[in-house]
């Protein structure tokens, strides 16, 4: 088994499937007691089964990470059974696809809260243990979509330029406690999430076609090409990098 990871307490949230998912599993293996937080609780339960019985130490509590209560909740839990948390991985949130001028209140609220207050709450949660240990990681997932707008998307790509800030912001105003913060940002990935972010965007006539995606990226990301790299700014491979964007998107973002 692979140690990157070895004695570190990660939280994941939106770790019930997609890439979440992969980076449990990959984390996992890499050494440390994973905390999978998120709202599906049948995915959630058996992915933390499918870990504990492949030998590996890990719990699921449920949580919407937009609620501050709920998140405090699942972070108190998942430390009472694995330890003080040294790596987060925040990667949930979720997609509205819509022309802007049917963008409701209701639309921008959710998301913001989704996608964006989520970082914010799960991040309160975890930092005090990091800064009692002198040392943490903390992984943000962003978008190619904080940088690249794309039509029927102003909802969303604002949510993910708020990632991308918070992402830098935390990591200057906590680099002298020994806390590092980082962006990740996908290009399209084959999850439910990506394949419902096509499907949506080519209904309302954006190009999305194979041929565009492959034009764009070359392929369709998968979501261990994500784990992979939320793994490399969570373990101390990066212990320089911090306040990062890591593009993985096939080269999307280089043309």
């Amino acid at each position: 088994m692979a140690d990157r990871l070895q004695g570190k307490v990660a939280i994941i949230s939106g770790g019930a499937s997609g890439c979440g998912a992969a980076a449990a599993r990959l984390f996992a293996a890499e050494g440390a007691a994973v905390g999978i937080i998120d709202r599906n609780a049948d995915l959630g339960q058996a992915l933390a089964a499918e870990l504990t019985n492949a030998g590996h130490r890990a719990v699921f509590a449920a949580a919407d990470v937009s609620q501050k209560a709920q998140v405090e909740a699942a972070v108190a839990n998942v430390a009472q059974a694995l330890g003080p948390v040294n790596v987060l991985f925040n990667h949930a949130g979720t997609i509205v696809i819509k022309p802007f001028l049917e963008t409701e209140e209701a639309d921008w609220d959710f998301l913001f809260d989704v996608n964006v207050k989520s970082m914010y709450l799960m991040t309160r949660a975890v930092l005090p243990m990091m800064v009692a240990q002198g040392k943490g990681a903390i992984v943000c997932t962003s978008s190619i979509s904080a940088v690249y707008a794309t039509p029927m998307e102003v909802l969303y790509d604002a949510t993910k330029g708020a990632c991308h800030m918070f992402a830098r912001a935390i990591a200057v105003e906590f680099r002298d406690r020994g806390i590092r913060c980082n962006a990740i940002c996908p290009g399209f990935i084959e999850t439910p999430h990506g394949v419902r972010e096509i499907k949506e965007l080519a209904a309302l006539g954006v190009d999305a076609s194979e041929a565009a995606i492959t034009a764009a990226q070359g392929r369709l990301g998968k979501p261990e090409d994500i784990a992979r790299a939320a793994l490399y700014l969570a373990s101390d491979d990066a212990e320089f990098v911090t306040g990062a964007q890591l593009f993985v998107d096939g080269g999307f973002s280089a043309v």
